[in-house]
């Protein structure tokens, strides 16, 4: 893996298992708002929450509600994914542990990204007790946007004194990951079939390589180092 200096990966559905909290949180979000669960409104902003799956959560809000009611919203769902994290709803995904372990014995560092905010990002990594494990962890309030802007890739290159970008590899689960990494001048970027996005969904977006997991991406540095 000598080709390679920094791993950027996605949490939720790329080495987070959310078991749908984060759709149930949004649920939660859009009813109080007044946006009545089983009616046509309902069913397109879920929608649109699945498409754009890997971006600002912010964002996400302020498209469906407006700016004025995004922040109200965000604060819903936030409170309503800590609740999750907190009862166990949150796990790591199969090998997720394993890759970062290996990543970490071949010499590369390992930035974690995320459309969560930073406090629910921080609670996901003292639950799985990931903090230890990487290098540094990133939302898009840290970086200035979310994906399927690069910012969050660049300002890990920038905080952890990679040289060059093309020693960079992405992996992620969704049609933003991929932009993302692409964006940034990633060398490598990875599709992960774990999940928001079908593979169908992810080979449509710029991308060199779609994987069935995470752990599939070691192998794949190690024969492209």
């Amino acid at each position: 893996m000598t080709g390679f200096s920094l791993v950027c990966l996605d949490m939720a559905g790329t080495t987070v298992r959310d078991d749908g909290v984060v759709e149930t949180a949004f649920a939660g979000a859009a009813q109080a708002l007044g946006l009545a669960q089983g009616t046509s409104a309902f069913d397109e902003a879920l929608s649109y929450v699945r498409e754009t799956m890997g971006q600002s959560k912010i964002d996400v809000f302020t498209h469906l509600f407006g700016a004025d009611r995004a922040e109200n919203a965000v604060q819903i769902f936030e409170k309503d994914m800590t609740a999750a994290i907190a009862s166990g709803q949150v796990t790591a995904l199969p090998g997720a542990v394993e890759t970062f372990a290996e990543l970490r014995e071949g010499g590369l560092k390992i930035c974690l990204t995320t459309g969560f905010s930073p406090a629910t990002r921080e609670a996901i990594l003292e639950v799985l007790q990931w903090t230890s494990l990487v290098d540094l962890a990133l939302s898009p309030a840290d970086a200035g946007r979310g994906r399927p802007f690069p910012d969050m890739i660049l300002t890990a290159v920038l905080r952890l004194a990679i040289d060059d970008v093309r020693t960079v590899a992405v992996a992620g689960d969704t049609v933003s990951d991929l932009l993302a990494g692409t964006r940034a001048g990633a060398a490598l970027v990875a599709g992960v079939t774990t999940g928001a996005h079908t593979a169908d969904q992810l080979t449509h977006a710029p991308h060199t390589h779609i994987l069935p997991s995470v752990h599939d991406l070691v192998p794949l540095l190690t024969e492209n180092a």
